[in-house]
């Protein structure tokens, strides 16, 4: 029986990702989080073999996420749920770690192949991302301006575009404010923008809001 953890902070998509899963006889939801924290704490005491994991969620994100599950001993195989239909997002989450990258309008019967490929050990690839894949991440000179931010500098504009002031962001990410300010400070330089709605106008055309 595979067990899998389900992460995502919608309650309907949650429940009907359970659903899913439960109709299959191989596999069985072990636990759930509505958040990052819940999550890593959740993984202490879950045994699982996927994590099916989303990755705009409160608090710790997704992307945030993925290192410290893999850094866990006999860490679970990382499955990545977004609503990012995004070559260069999937690309980011792969290569720090995640075992897969399915998108949520992706066939239901698609998702339990892909839970059952990471679990083995595989690797898996929503179909119609791998394609522009190959032919965008690689294109240096396609690439759109946010796939040069860092780790942090992606987290904090994640937070930016929901609407989370300094402070807050601080606070979340256990930093200064001083430091945030900082990353603002460069991934506004990187993208060429200069406020916080030309920020949220980026991320809604590269659908990243």
């Amino acid at each position: 029986m595979i067990r899998v953890l389900v992460a995502e902070d919608h309650t309907i998509v949650r429940e009907g990702i359970k659903q899913l899963i439960g109709l299959a006889k191989d596999l069985c939801v072990a636990g759930e989080a509505a958040n990052g924290e819940q999550l890593l704490e959740a993984l202490r005491s879950t045994p699982c073999e996927v994590v099916l994991l989303d990755i705009s969620m409160p608090g710790v994100n997704g992307l945030e996420a993925i290192p410290r599950i893999r850094a866990l001993n006999n860490p679970p195989a990382v499955l990545v749920l977004s609503m990012h239909d995004e070559a260069q997002m999937a690309a980011r989450a792969l290569k720090i770690g995640a075992a897969g990258y399915a998108t949520k309008d992706s066939d239901p019967a698609l998702l339990l192949t892909a839970i059952r490929k990471v679990a083995s050990g595989g690797r898996y690839i929503d179909p119609e991302l791998a394609d522009r894949m190959v032919f965008e991440v690689g294109l240096t000179d396609s690439r759109p301006a946010h796939t040069s931010l860092s780790e942090r500098e992606f987290s904090v504009f994640e937070r930016l575009v929901r609407g989370e002031g300094v402070n807050e962001i601080a606070q979340q990410l256990a930093v200064s404010s001083k430091t945030v300010s900082t990353h603002k400070a460069r991934l506004m330089q990187k993208l060429g923008l200069h406020s916080v709605a030309d920020l949220v106008k980026y991320a809604v055309e590269h659908k990243l809001l």
